[in-house]
């Protein structure tokens, strides 16, 4: 039982959720002081659109592509831009290889931008753009020069935003990921033996206790935002302070544990049953690589954490997780489906093409 179900939760808390928890709220910071910055200069070059929009993509977890939505329905960034950010974002399924392996997520993130801005520039100089081809925006009857387009938040996600400040889960969120965060880097980093750190606690394992409930805690949190697919929205983008920054935090750490969780229970208890160890790959080949890339089609973060999960596990083979990843749009297809419904099922249509591409030259790279 400890090792089949309560060691895998404990894994996705200490050896994911805790590190995602501290980068989120370090990019909503940088977000919520410089995010302004950013996207005036944008409006003001419009050249550098796919540059800034693969930058802004490749930023981890999906904030800094949504916010590139509302500019291009209000007609300030390209098309290119767009698919650029979409096609270099990873979106919350970055965190999970960042925190399971820094150094390859580098790599990873460097060949996800590379290959979003020759796109997002491949996309532009073809003049793509379903918006100047005379698409009319979801629900908007008004012409695509329209001083604004407000995006209203959802009546569910304000009640849940209203309960969530009144809970203030994010607090006992954050006082629990403390004192893992001491507990995992030791451990994670093989600095201590685990079982010199039990010896004082009477035998109790910190790591498995704090684990267990750190990922219980982020269930909670996730089913009191009745488990929404769309942890990432144009309002949760423009965090207005550090005590708002710091419960989307918790909020979306919770939701990349929650799947983590899912994903890793789920290996463990695969594996037990069936013998299966990663050697007998069935989405190995050709095969996987468009299957990553169709998953990737797949709009929102959910399906994509539990995939990458897959990989860190040893369920997946490089070629997949590379076309999955160049394909997937995360949260961000969803604000723009919202205002240009033709150009987002363009966009996410056009990134399985680099993605089939890319994936394929990594298998033949990497076998």
């Amino acid at each position: 039982m400890t090792e089949l179900v309560l060691r895998p939760l404990a894994d996705a808390f200490m050896q994911v959720g805790v590190y995602v928890a501290v980068m989120v709220a370090l990019f909503g910071w940088l977000r919520w002081r410089y995010g302004d910055r950013v996207t005036d200069g944008l409006t003001n070059r419009p050249r550098l659109g796919p540059l800034v929009g693969a930058l802004l993509g490749v930023s981890p977890g999906c904030g800094g592509a949504i916010v590139l939505m509302p500019l291009y329905a209000r007609g300030k960034v390209s098309f290119g831009t767009v698919v650029a950010a979409l096609a270099a974002t990873m979106g919350d399924s970055s965190w999970v290889v960042i925190a399971a392996d820094p150094a390859f997520a580098l790599r990873l993130h460097l060949l996800l931008f590379a290959v979003g801005l020759v796109t997002g520039y491949v996309v532009d100089a073809l003049g793509i753009d379903p918006a100047r081809a005379g698409a009319v925006p979801h629900a908007t009857a008004g012409p695509s020069t329209a001083p604004a387009l407000p995006v209203p938040v959802p009546a569910a996600e304000r009640r849940w935003l209203a309960r969530l400040g009144r809970r203030s889960p994010a607090t006992a969120f954050w006082g629990l990921t403390t004192p893992a965060f001491l507990v995992s880097v030791p451990v994670v980093f093989q600095l201590v033996d685990p079982a010199a750190l039990a010896r004082p606690l009477g035998g109790v394992d910190p790591y498995l206790a704090l684990g267990v409930l750190g990922t219980l805690v982020a269930g909670l949190i996730f089913a009191a935002g009745r488990g929404r697919l769309a942890d990432d929205s144009l309002e949760t983008a423009h965090c207005r302070s550090m005590r708002d920054t710091l419960r989307h935090s918790a909020h979306e750490a919770s939701f990349v544990t929650v799947w983590v969780a899912v994903a890793y229970v789920a290996w463990a208890v695969f594996s037990a049953t069936t013998g299966f160890d990663g050697s007998q790959i069935a989405l190995a080949g050709i095969a996987g690589v468009l299957v990553g890339a169709g998953i990737g089609l797949i709009p929102g973060c959910a399906v994509q954490i539990v995939f990458t999960g897959l990989f860190i596990s040893g369920g997946l083979p490089l070629s997949t997780l590379v076309a999955n990843a160049v394909s997937q749009d995360g949260d961000a297809l969803i604000p723009l489906a919202a205002l240009r419904r033709r150009s987002a099922a363009l966009a996410t249509v056009i990134t399985t093409v680099p993605a089939a591409a890319v994936g394929a030259a990594v298998l033949v790279l990497h076998g």
